[in-house]
């Protein structure tokens, strides 16, 4: 089970460095097309966006892994769950069914780190 939730940690991790680092690098102009949701937020707060985006991709892996406050493992997946609850929201808003989908994966993963870092395979046990 520990190495399933790093797996998914990880893999959490790497999507969200990379969406966070394209929030945060290109204009908002410049984003993806097919972001529709973009176009309803300003400049800042997509930036702000892509800024929890990548604490929580740190969060992920970094403090299990140097073994400095592991207990912020959880609480990233935490925030992300928290942050897909909203994504799911602005996608239903805006009528982006497949976007929905790949949300509610994407929170189904955060979801299960959740329980099993506070749960069965708690760093603290």
């Amino acid at each position: 089970m520990n190495v399933v939730l790093w797996i998914t940690a990880g893999l959490l991790a790497a999507t969200f460095l990379a969406s966070g680092a394209l929030k945060l690098m290109r204009p908002k102009e410049k984003l993806p097309a097919d972001w529709g949701w973009a176009k309803a937020f300003s400049s800042g707060s997509i930036k702000a966006i892509g800024v929890l985006e990548v604490l929580a991709a740190v969060g992920l892996i970094l403090p299990a892994a140097l073994d400095i406050a592991p207990v912020l493992v959880p609480l990233a997946a935490v925030g992300l769950v928290s942050l897909m609850v909203g994504a799911i929201i602005v996608h239903v808003r805006h009528g982006e069914t497949q976007a929905i989908a790949v949300t509610l994966v994407l929170l189904a993963l955060a979801a299960f780190v959740v329980w099993g870092r506070f749960g069965p395979q708690s760093f603290t046990g």
